[in-house]
């Protein structure tokens, strides 16, 4: 099944948070966990990793708290998910590039029938990963606006 992790779900919610906030505003982990009850030691791990990799800005002290480092429109849903959980890949042959670990791959490869398919699924599914921005994933549902109004 290819599903999301809680770590990217979990990295999502803040990043759309951070996203929809005014710029220049700061919110801690803290905030953003008791705003949509996900757990705050893991939240604030999340916004380190995401730190680190240049998708959210840390500000320390009293009055600090995290904002995105680059435009949401900038920010990819695959350069979240690689952030927090690496490579994206729909199947263990799927690596775009040999490393260390290559000598796991798949033992059929060579004469596998569905490498290919496999193959072209993944490169459509991280192509649109890759176009998908956190400004377009930030953006109001009808069912939001409708509950605004």
């Amino acid at each position: 099944m290819l599903a999301l992790t809680k770590k990217v779900g979990y990295g999502l919610i803040a990043m759309t948070h951070l996203a929809r906030a005014p710029e220049g505003e700061l919110y801690s982990a803290r905030k953003i966990a008791e705003m949509f009850g996900v757990p705050t030691s893991l939240l604030m791990n999340i916004l380190k990793e995401l730190a680190t990799e240049g998708l959210v800005r840390s500000v320390r002290g009293a009055k600090g708290g995290y904002c995105l480092a680059r435009d949401p429109s900038e920010i990819s849903l695959a350069d979240v998910i690689t952030a927090l959980e690496g490579p994206i890949k729909l199947a263990e042959c799927v690596t775009g590039e040999l490393s260390a670990d290559s000598h796991n791959l798949c033992s059929i490869m060579a004469s596998c029938p569905i490498a290919d398919p496999v193959h072209r699924v993944h490169r459509k599914i991280y192509d649109y990963m890759n176009q998908l921005t956190l400004a377009e994933i930030a953006e109001p549902s009808p069912a939001e606006i409708v509950g605004q109004t």
